[in-house]
């Protein structure tokens, strides 16, 4: 792995939105599934994913032979995940709220759920329960009538047990077995198989990022998700193994994978960069995590804490371990970061599936400006006005005067004639 001095580095990359190339081929597809329906939805499965599908939509049939085929500990694990996770959101929860004036003014802001969610659910050769437990369990929690779940099936046209049974834990009401941007235009145009949504969220590949992005307006997004990254924050303390196995936690997921290191410790530096080579050998993954590590993989050799905080910040990662001799204490130093993990035991993969907080976060240094998928996404805030008589008459004309500023008469007359009748 690569050892640099911080000093002097280049450290935003560009983000990566796609080509042309891509965005149009993305375009076709919905507009395939737009005209075509169904019909585009088993031709686009059978050409992406290699399944002939009968039906698109999981029956009940298959998630109880789910449950039969899992083993019996992955199912508590994944109901004792769940657990925690819903106790985590329940903490996010807003009221809607009134108050009001002594002239008889009320004001407030009304909370109410999304009435259907769709959540993308990557697959095809791998499987991700975690990514079902993160996207809906939020939704269930803020109260959202109806979820649904779009995921690639396998070429036997199956979906893996452990998504099933994460998504029935999850109080998910309809599971599809398609993916891609083919999944994201089924959900916002609707099939005969498939009902529209209001808002789909999740993360996806290059092709579902795109057709998030080309359907925004039409339907609400969470935000365009891309490759996972992780900056680890070290001093001298730090043990290098468990640094690189952290590092290659991420490196694991995607070529496209960041995987950065940041200390003050030359010593750590070194022999972080030499275990990292170690526990490559025998990872099953080793191809794409090499890769990721040799073109996206770094370790930054900063002067001081400070230079190191900076950084951080500038970087704004997806994920931030603090991996320090008072990590708390470096807490309010910190700007922008998806997740923070904070000591030496808190390694990333501990948010990705167990403790609570959502793993669905902003990447790409967009921690700058949003924030971890989060019960709120899954709300729509109204805001309430009332005026009586008394309040009228006290603020009618500064209305009808900042009206007129704008040149809108139209609307100071909406006041004006009120005033007068009163």
């Amino acid at each position: 792995m690569k050892v640099k001095q911080l000093k002097g580095a280049k450290l935003r990359k560009q983000l990566n939105q796609g080509t042309e190339e891509q965005r149009q081929a993305v375009i076709e597809i919905l507009e395939l599934v737009k005209s075509d329906g169904d019909q585009a939805l088993f031709e686009l499965t059978e050409k992406f994913d290699g399944a002939e599908l009968e039906a698109l939509k999981v029956t009940n049939v298959e998630i109880e032979k789910a449950y039969e085929s899992l083993d019996e500990e992955v199912i508590e694990i994944i109901e004792e995940a769940a657990r925690n996770i819903k106790v985590y959101h329940k903490k996010q929860v807003r009221q809607s709220w009134m108050m009001t004036e002594e002239d008889g003014t009320v004001l407030g802001q009304k909370i109410t759920p999304l009435e259907s969610v769709g959540i993308y659910v990557p697959g095809g050769k791998a499987e991700y329960p975690s990514s079902v437990l993160m996207g809906a369990i939020p939704a269930k929690v803020a109260g959202v009538g109806r979820i649904a779940i779009t995921t690639p099936p396998r070429p036997d046209g199956t979906i893996p047990a452990s998504v099933l049974v994460a998504a029935h834990e999850s109080g998910v009401d309809e599971i599809y077995k398609v993916g891609g941007a083919q999944a994201i235009g089924a959900l916002t145009f609707g099939t005969d198989s498939v009902m529209p949504v209001d808002k789909i969220v999740g993360p996806g590949n290059i092709y579902v990022a795109l057709a998030k992005r080309e359907v925004f307006g039409l339907v609400g997004i969470d935000m365009i998700a891309g490759p996972s990254e992780i900056l680890i924050y070290a001093d001298d303390t730090a043990n290098p193994v468990f640094l690189a196995a952290d590092l290659l936690s991420q490196a694991e997921h995607d070529q496209m994978a960041s995987a950065i290191l940041i200390t003050t410790s030359i010593e750590v530096a070194e022999e972080t960069s030499k275990e990292v080579i170690r526990q490559l050998e025998s990872l099953p993954r080793k191809e794409i995590a090499e890769a990721s590590v040799i073109s996206n993989g770094v370790i930054y050799i900063a002067n001081t804490e400070e230079e190191a905080i900076d950084a951080v910040n500038e970087l704004a990662p997806e994920h931030l371990e603090v991996v320090a001799h008072e990590p708390f204490e470096l807490l309010g130093q910190i700007k922008h970061a998806g997740a923070i993990f904070l000591g030496k035991n808190s390694s990333e993969p501990i948010g990705d599936y167990f403790a609570g907080p959502n793993h669905v976060l902003p990447t790409n240094g967009t921690a700058r400006f949003s924030s971890p998928l989060s019960v709120e996404d899954y709300t729509k805030r109204s805001s309430i006005i009332s005026y009586g008589t008394d309040a009228l008459f006290e603020n009618g004309r500064k209305i009808s005067k900042l009206a007129r500023l704008e040149g809108l008469e139209a609307h100071a007359r909406a006041i004006d004639y009120r005033l007068e009748e009163e």
